[in-house]
């Protein structure tokens, strides 16, 4: 079976970190039988927004925010389904959203 795991995340340091654990984990574990296909880094989807200072006054004066979020994916080809049971209970850092996605069967 092939599964993709999606990484989504506002912090770049928190999403390296679940990237790097999640495959330490497929990785280390040489009798699962897993494929393993890097983490791949999709574009950065970047939102600004511009914000009067000042509601009354002074319309020149503004205040200008961002967010950034960051994505990864993982591509992960098993043979036996104890290797499903241990992705399931990795724990993950907090403000790292995973989801996982069934590619073939």
């Amino acid at each position: 079976m092939k599964f993709r795991i999606l990484l989504k995340s506002f912090n770049n340091g928190l999403i390296e970190t679940a990237c790097q654990q999640l495959r330490g984990t497929l990785v280390s574990d040489v009798e699962n039988e897993s494929i393993v296909k890097g983490v791949v880094s999709l574009p950065t989807k970047i939102k600004r927004f511009c914000v009067l200072r000042s509601p009354h006054i002074d319309k020149d004066s503004r205040e200008h925010f961002e967010i950034r979020l960051y994505k990864r994916f993982i591509d992960v080809t098993i043979t036996s389904p104890n290797i499903l049971d241990l992705l399931l209970k990795t724990e993950l850092p907090a403000g790292v959203a995973c989801s996982l996605k069934i590619l073939e069967e």
